[in-house]
């Protein structure tokens, strides 16, 4: 995150046009900054989760990856955020469980 510096102001940082929009700028940015932090917690704790769950099938002689489950997790997604929601869920799937 850029801070501003004596040559630089809070208004130059944040694009805003105003003292006051560069305020609710930085307020929300570090709110956004927080949420990412929540969000990349939550999918390193996905990932730890789908590595029990590809141990757990391959040690009974299952396949490490189940594609109809992975069809379930796209639709999810899809339904819940559209278009974008199938690209965010592949993404989601290769971190969880490689490519294939």
């Amino acid at each position: 995150m850029t801070v501003p510096t004596a040559t630089t102001t809070a208004t130059d940082v944040t694009g805003a046009r105003t003292s006051e929009a560069a305020e609710v700028i930085t307020g929300a940015r570090e709110r956004i900054d927080a949420l990412d932090d929540r969000i990349i917690g939550l999918i390193q704790e996905r990932v730890a989760v789908s590595a029990v769950i590809q141990e757990a099938r391959i040690t009974s002689g299952g396949r490490r990856v189940n594609l109809s489950r992975e069809m379930e997790v796209l639709g999810h997604y899809r339904d819940a955020l559209g278009k974008p929601g199938t690209a965010l869920a592949m993404t989601l799937l290769e971190l969880c469980r490689g490519k294939i």
